[in-house]
């Protein structure tokens, strides 16, 4: 029997619905005794553990003040998380967090975009 690619297994489940892929994941509990749902929640806490170990650390951009050019802090805002106008003005308004656990580099580069667009922020 031909060995499979990880890609041609991919490229038949885009063709599944979701009700057959569910089928799948417990025919995969029977044959191999194992949750593969369980593998990936406990593959992310690793990765993390890892990515953090490797000195990326995370960190979480807070918005303290919006200034006076609100309208293009809420378009820097909107730009970054893909939040709707809405959200993106309660955070201009308000402050707080506008992302949380990115990047070291991501969360400064996010910084340096909300202080030239005249905000006041702190990266926790």
């Amino acid at each position: 029997m031909a060995k499979i690619e990880n890609k041609d297994i991919i490229e038949a489940l885009k063709e599944k619905t979701i009700l057959e892929v569910k089928e799948l994941v417990d025919m995969m509990k029977e044959e191999f005794g194992v949750d593969p749902s369980a593998v990936a929640v406990a593959a992310a806490p690793a990765q993390a553990a890892e990515e953090e170990s490797a000195g990326s650390g995370v960190k979480t951009v807070v918005l303290k003040n919006a200034g006076a050019q609100k309208l293009q802090v809420i378009k820097v805002i909107r730009e970054a998380t893909g939040l709707g106008l809405k959200e993106a003005k309660d955070i201009a308004d308000a402050g707080g967090n506008v992302k949380e656990g990115i990047p070291a580099a991501e969360a400064d580069e996010l910084k340096a975009k909300l202080e030239e667009a005249g905000a006041t922020v702190e990266l926790a």
